[in-house]
C-alpha cells in the first residue's frame, strides 16, 4: 500500500512534533510512506474566508501531487473533510473524484483501513476528548448527541488502547470549541466564550489533557488556556498514540 502523507501548513510551521508523530505511527502498519516535498496547503483558510475561487490552483496542485498513492492520510479531520467535501468545485475528472474518497483524516485510516488493535503506546493520564465539528459532524467519526444512533467513536476506540490512559466523561463531550478557522478573527467575543465553556467542562472533570484530532482546535483552546494560567495541557492524537511515557 503506497501512502502519502499530508502535513496541514499550520503543524508543518507550528507543530511539527505532529507530523513527526503521524509518521512514526504510520511506519508500524507496515505501508509504503511518502511525503510530497512540494505539498502546499489543502485550500480550506481561502475558502472559510469566502475566497474559494482562489483556491481552486490550490485545489487541482494538491490532486496533482497526490495522484500516485492509494491513500492520502492527513492529522485534520478539517482538512480531509475540505478535500472530500470542497472539491467539487474544480472539474470532477476521474483523477478528482478519486483523490476526494480516499483523503483520510489519520483516526479514520487507522480505524477504519488498518483496523489496528496493538497500538503499543503509554500515556499514565486523565484526558479528555474534543470532539471537532469536521471530525464529528462532517466525518462522521463518532455519534453526535443530536443523531439517534448507538454510541460509537473511532477516536474513542483508539485511545482505549493506550496503556495507562483514563478518558474522562465530559458533561457536553460533542459542544465547539468556537475556533473555526478565520471565525475565531472575525466573531472573537463569541469564539472566546464557546472555547471558555469548553475549557470550564475539562476543568470541572480534572481532566490534566486534552485531545483532539484537529491542531487547530487545540491551538484555539491552548491559547485560552494559557491567557488563564490554566493547569490543562492539549496535545494532539497522534502524540499520544505515539507516546511512550
Amino acid at each position: 500500500m503506497e501512502v502519502g502523507i499530508f502535513i496541514p501548513c499550520y503543524v508543518n510551521q507550528f507543530y511539527p512534533q505532529i507530523g513527526i508523530a503521524t509518521l512514526n505511527i504510520l511506519k508500524k502498519t507496515g505501508v509504503n510512506l511518502h511525503y510530497p516535498e512540494n505539498q502546499t496547503c489543502c485550500g480550506q483558510p481561502l475558502a472559510n474566508s469566502g475566497q474559494e475561487t482562489d483556491a481552486i490552483p490550490v485545489y487541482n496542485h494538491f490532486v496533482n501531487i497526490f495522484s500516485t498513492y492509494d491513500y492520502v492520510v492527513v492529522p485534520s479531520a478539517s482538512c480531509a473533510y475540505h478535500v472530500r467535501k470542497h472539491y467539487d468545485i474544480i472539474e470532477q475528472t476521474e483523477e478528482v473524484v478519486r483523490i476526494r474518497k480516499i483523503t483520510l483524516d489519520l483516526t479514520e485510516f487507522l480505524h477504519d483501513v488498518i483496523g489496528m488493535e496493538n497500538i503499543e503506546a503509554k500515556f499514565p493520564h486523565k484526558v479528555g476528548l474534543h470532539q471537532s465539528c469536521h471530525g464529528l459532524r462532517g466525518l462522521r467519526l463518532a455519534q453526535s448527541s443530536e443523531r439517534v444512533l448507538p454510541h460509537f467513536s473511532k477516536w474513542e476506540n483508539l485511545l482505549q488502547k493506550v496503556d495507562g490512559l483514563e478518558l474522562v466523561k465530559l458533561e457536553f463531550p460533542d459542544e465547539c470549541c468556537g475556533f473555526g478557522g478565520t471565525f475565531a478573527v472575525q466573531e472573537a467575543e463569541v469564539s472566546t466564550k464557546m472555547g471558555s465553556d469548553k475549557i470550564r467542562d475539562l476543568i470541572k472533570n480534572e481532566v490534566e489533557y486534552v485531545t483532539s484530532g484537529d491542531m487547530s482546535c487545540l491551538m484555539h483552546l491552548d491559547g485560552l488556556i494559557k491567557r488563564e494560567k490554566l493547569p490543562l495541557k492539549t496535545i494532539h492524537l497522534a502524540e499520544i498514540l505515539n507516546s511512550k511515557l
